[in-house]
């Protein structure tokens, strides 16, 4: 009893705000219902503040914005069809919904919508207990219909109906499932993980880009890990991000190889923990690299004479297979280049270890990996987990003698700009050519001499192209 005393206390507490009565109050003097409901009330309970603010209503999207727009300075549509309108309300910006009773159809990627007349029925179709209590506004009542602070206290996801039902209402629920589980340190209630795995090719009907977005927000949560267990376990990771569950090969009695499912688990959390020395923060390319950075053993796995297992290219591999799936997923491009840059390079560094590069092949790596450096960084340093561990600090000293020479050599040559010493106007120029494939040639010819030898000013790059052009 303390314990929900508390937690009514913290919901009491952390909703303590001036905009809740202002917005109540010109609800109810319009003849409307408003309240708080979701995330903002679960967080409330927890003791967090919640940075966004959600409240449902019985008044149409017409109605609201009639209710809010003197309150507000601004207004604006982000899915008055779904009966959503948004404000600037101070320093709030705020959505409000009309009260909803949606679902899906069978063989629909849209959920058919239908404005409900009830804050109860709105509570009944939302993903989980959790996420369906409400705080009427403005008298500040506590509304839980099916035992939300229950499922809270005892750190449950539940589904408000029955799993079955509220999975095919709107598929997307199961990979909410799998993103709470990370996001909250919850476990998920044996029914709806039966009806997750039991309806999990009900996932297909949703669009790939909603699909996307779900599975960014597990990427970014704190720990991703258990999220992305619940989807490979429930099937759901076959129908949406298959190459993860490949990576569970079969691993023989000898051990010749690691398992690489739970390897690049432990890579992802492992890169999580590197984040902040390297100024990142729930970085969203890093980690998908990070989970995908082996997806290419799989088609690339090979038993050799003498039973030892090589996976040779599956970096190269790899690397195609990502942009693959992520294209698929709709990623942004800018996301896709940067992953799968970071899945190429992820291996270059093992070498290094065994021999001391010269400078010509640091400028290389530096170049190669461009604006992807610290995250290729952050990636080599995860990707090392053996339980070796003087293997592993000698990998630990090598990676860090590396950074050392990258520092030193950037100081000294401007690594950052890896350019040249001639621009495309003094190589024409120099050469009496117009622009076109030889200028590009004479680019490459002195940027490989950059690489090389490092800066060797303008006068000894004339003369050294000077020398090459007529021999090309």
């Amino acid at each position: 009893m303390q314990a929900v005393a508390d937690a009514l206390k913290n919901l009491s507490d952390n909703t303590n705000n001036p905009l809740f009565d202002v917005l109540g109050d010109a609800f109810d003097a319009a003849g409307e219902e408003l309240s708080l409901v979701g995330g903002p009330v679960r967080d409330a309970i927890l003791g967090r503040v919640a940075l966004d603010l959600d409240f449902t209503t019985s008044a149409d999207p017409d109605k609201i914005l009639k209710i809010v727009k003197p309150l507000a300075s601004a207004t604006w549509d982000v899915g008055r069809e779904f009966g959503t309108i948004a404000a600037q309300i101070g320093d709030h910006k705020i959505e409000i919904t009309s009260y909803r009773a949606d679902s899906y159809d069978k063989d629909s990627r849209k959920p058919t919508v239908e404005f409900g007349d009830n804050l109860e029925d709105d509570l009944k179709r939302r993903d989980f207990t959790v996420n369906a209590m409400a705080l009427r506004l403005p008298s500040k009542i506590f509304v839980d219909p099916h035992q939300g602070l229950r499922d809270l206290m005892l750190e449950t996801l539940r589904t408000p109906a029955a799993p079955e039902i509220s999975f095919s209402d709107d598929p997307l629920r199961m990979m909410r499932a799998a993103r709470f589980t990370s996001q909250l340190g919850f476990e998920l209630d044996p029914a709806a993980f039966a009806a997750m795995r039991d309806m999990a090719s009900r996932i297909e009907i949703i669009s790939a880009e909603r699909v996307r977005d779900e599975l960014s927000k597990l990427f970014i949560s704190k720990n991703p890990q258990p999220g992305l267990e619940l989807l490979v376990e429930s099937g759901i990771a076959e129908l949406v991000l298959p190459e993860l569950p490949a990576l569970r090969l079969e691993v023989d009695e000898h051990h010749h190889h690691k398992d690489v499912y739970q390897h690049s688990l432990t890579v992802v959390a492992q890169a999580i923990s590197l984040e902040p020395q390297y100024g990142f923060d729930r970085d969203l390319t890093l980690r998908l690299a990070a989970l995908l950075h082996d997806i290419g053993k799989p088609a690339t796995r090979k038993l050799e004479q003498g039973g030892s297992v090589t996976f040779h290219h599956h970096d190269v591999v790899g690397a195609k297979l990502a942009k693959k799936r992520l294209t698929a997923l709709r990623f942004d491009n800018d996301t896709i280049k940067a992953v799968c840059r970071l899945i190429e390079l992820h291996l270059r560094f093992f070498g290094y270890s065994d021999q001391q590069w010269s400078d010509s092949a640091v400028r290389r790596y530096v170049r190669d990996a461009d604006d992807q450096l610290k995250r290729l960084h952050i990636l080599t340093r995860a990707d090392v987990t053996t339980r070796n561990q003087r293997k592993a600090d000698r990998l630990a000293h090598a990676y860090d003698d590396l950074e050392a020479r990258i520092k030193v050599l950037a100081e000294q040559e401007q690594l950052d700009a890896m350019r040249p010493d001639l621009d495309g106007e003094e190589i024409m120029q120099l050469l009496g050519i117009k622009p076109g494939r030889e200028v590009g040639q004479a680019y490459n010819f002195l940027l490989e001499l950059r690489l090389d030898e490092g800066a060797v000013g303008k006068d000894e790059a004339k003369k050294r192209l000077l020398e090459w052009w007529p021999n090309r």
